[in-house]
C-alpha cells in the first residue's frame, strides 16, 4: 500500500485531497499546525476507509516545523510515495501594508518549505524510481499579484524545471494551479469574497479528482478547470500593464487558493 504525506491537510484542497486518497486505499501522513484536529481528521479516515492515517503537527513557517517534515520524507523505512505540497496563507492588504514579518513567513511556507520538502521527497523518490510531488500553486501565478503571486509563481517555474530535471528518474512532479475554491483560505485571510462572481468558485473534490488525473496523464502544469483553462488563455494575450491594473483594483482584495 502506497503512502500520500499532505502538508495543510485538515481543510480546504488539503482535506480534499486526504478524502480522496485515503478513498483510493493510500496511506496517509497527514500535516497541519493543530493537533487535535489532525487527530480528529486521522481517526475520521482511518474509520471511514480502513487505511493508517500518521499525524505530524508542524508549522512550516518555522525551520523546526519544515526540517520535521523533511526528517519524515527522508525516513526509508516508511517511504512516502507521493507528497502534497498544499500548505499556504494569504496575507491582507496591498504591498507595503502588509507587515515585513507577514511577508517573510509566506515566503518561508510557499518558497522555502516547498524547495525543501521536495527536495527531501524526490531524492528518495528517485533511488527508488518512482514517486510523485503536488506543489499547489494557484491561477495568481500568471497575473501581477504582489507577494502572494509571486511566490506561487515561483512554485510553478521551480516544479517545471524539477520536473524537466528529474525526466525519466520515475519521479513526476506537477503544480496544481487553481482559482477561487470554497475553503477555509479567505475566512482565515480575513478577505471578504462577496465580489467574486458565482461562476468562479470551484468544488475543492472535484479539483482534486482532475488534478491526479492529471498528475497521471504526466502534466507538470495543471489548471483543473475548463472556465480557469479559458480565463488563463485570456490572460496570456492580455497586456501586462493591463492585467497589473486589474490585480490592484481587485486580486488584492482576495486572492485565488
Amino acid at each position: 500500500m502506497t503512502t500520500a504525506l499532505i502538508t495543510g491537510s485538515t481543510a480546504g484542497i488539503g482535506a480534499a485531497f486526504a478524502r480522496r486518497l485515503a478513498a483510493q486505499g493510500h496511506n496517509l501522513v497527514l500535516v497541519a499546525r493543530d493537533t487535535e484536529r489532525l487527530g480528529e481528521q486521522a481517526t475520521e479516515l482511518h474509520d471511514r476507509h480502513g487505511i493508517e492515517a500518521e499525524v505530524l503537527a508542524a508549522d512550516l513557517s518555522t525551520e523546526e516545523g519544515i526540517a520535521a517534515v523533511e526528517q519524515r520524507l527522508g525516513d526509508r523505512k516508511h517511504p512516502v510515495d507521493l507528497l502534497v505540497n498544499n500548505a499556504g496563507f494569504g496575507n491582507k492588504g496591498r504591498y507595503l501594508e502588509v507587515s515585513m514579518a507577514d511577508e517573510l513567513s509566506m515566503l518561508k511556507v510557499h518558497i522555502e518549505a516547498v524547495l525543501r520538502l521536495t527536495s527531501a521527497a524526490t531524492e528518495s523518490m528517485r533511488s527508488r524510481g518512482r514517486g510523485g510531488v503536488i506543489n499547489v500553486a494557484s491561477v495568481a501565478a500568471f497575473v501581477p499579484r504582489g507577494t502572494y503571486g509571486a511566490s506561487k509563481a515561483w512554485v510553478v517555474q521551480f516544479t517545471q524545471g524539477a520536473a524537466r530535471d528529474l525526466a525519466g528518474s520515475g519521479v513526476r512532479l506537477m503544480a496544481l494551479c487553481p482559482g477561487f475554491v470554497r475553503t477555509e483560505f479567505h475566512q482565515r485571510a480575513g478577505m471578504g469574497t462577496d465580489n467574486i462572481p458565482g461562476w468562479m468558485w470551484l468544488d475543492a473534490d472535484k479539483l482534486v479528482a482532475a488534478a491526479l488525473a492529471d498528475l497521471a496523464r504526466g502534466k507538470t502544469v495543471s489548471i483543473p478547470d475548463p472556465r480557469y483553462k479559458a480565463l488563463m488563455g485570456v490572460v496570456k494575450l492580455t497586456p501586462r500593464g493591463l492585467l497589473g491594473g486589474v490585480s490592484s483594483r481587485t486580486g488584492r482584495k482576495y486572492g485565488p487558493r
